[in-house]
């Protein structure tokens, strides 16, 4: 065996040692989750050569940005991670156990690796909102007028939503 195969080896299985130090032999998919970083950083390091590139400059965000941006990250992310109709994207990935709430599934993630990596992203809304804000700033970048419409659309949603519950729950109480 050469240096390099020895040296190979030795990283290989220091990094064995430490996932199955750090999982206790659980099935947490330490590699998938370390390829999930890998294609966000790309992401980000493209979206920015890409700006870059097109002499896009930086928008400055307005507090109405941050306003918008933040309800259309919450209803977007618990849209894909947990609606009815998203359920075709999350299908390979997860399976169906019930509902958790209004218009919204229970499912438990399928697989190891990479492919349970993707699951718990995809029904994890705190996880796939990190994602979606990247979307949007990206957006105000490339897409500004654009990204705007959207993300009010997206957040006069969340606030419809709030007002559903609330009608609820003023309902429940008449009632009792």
């Amino acid at each position: 065996m050469t240096s390099s195969e020895d040296v190979e080896r030795q990283v290989r299985d220091t990094v064995h040692a430490e996932r199955d130090a750090y999982t206790g032999g659980s099935d947490h998919p330490l590699g998938g989750y370390l390829g999930a970083m890998g294609v966000y950083a790309a992401s980000v390091a493209a979206l920015a050569a890409a700006a870059r590139l097109a002499g896009r400059p930086l928008p400055e965000p307005t507090v109405w940005d941050l306003a918008l941006c933040t309800g259309a990250t919450h209803r977007l992310s618990r849209l894909l991670a947990k609606d009815p109709v998203t359920s075709p994207l999350r299908a390979p990935f997860t399976r169906f156990e019930g509902t958790t709430g209004p218009a919204e599934l229970k499912e438990g993630v399928r697989g190891s690796g990479a492919r349970k990596a993707v699951g718990e992203l995809l029904t994890c809304p705190f996880c796939t909102g990190v994602w979606i804000a990247t979307g949007l700033s990206a957006g105000l970048v490339f897409a500004p007028r654009a990204t705007r419409l959207a993300a009010l659309t997206l957040t006069a949603l969340a606030g419809s939503d709030l007002l559903q519950f609330a009608r609820v729950r003023i309902q429940r109480a008449a009632g009792e």
